[in-house]
């Protein structure tokens, strides 16, 4: 097995937000190899909720473009719907091909 290496150039520290309500927001926020801030990067932010189906809560992530907390927790809303589409979409994409019986290299 090739030896695996943690890229020290490209860390985060990790924050978690949520209102115990709608969801959650993960600030990751990028950090020297010392661990502290790398303030040439911009924090990158991702949304996470869960839609509720027939079988249960399903999770649903995406990320977020926002250059603040305050700016993420707007946009969270429109992010999250995104990431709903893009879900149902790959999912109606994957039963398409298991009734069409294609087999689609590298899937």
């Amino acid at each position: 097995m090739k030896e695996t290496q943690f890229n020290q150039n490209n860390l985060y520290r990790e924050e978690s937000f949520t209102d115990l309500n709608v969801g959650a927001i993960r600030m990751l926020v990028p950090v020297k190899p010392d661990g502290t801030p790398d303030s040439t990067r911009v924090p990158l932010f991702m949304g996470q909720a869960q839609v509720m189906s027939p079988k249960g809560p399903l999770p649903i992530q995406g990320p977020i473009e926002a250059k603040s907390l305050v700016e993420a927790m707007g946009k969270f809303p429109q992010a999250m719907e995104e990431a709903f589409k893009r879900m149902i979409s790959e999912a109606r994409e994957y039963q398409r091909q298991q009734e069409s019986g294609l087999i689609v290299p590298g899937k």
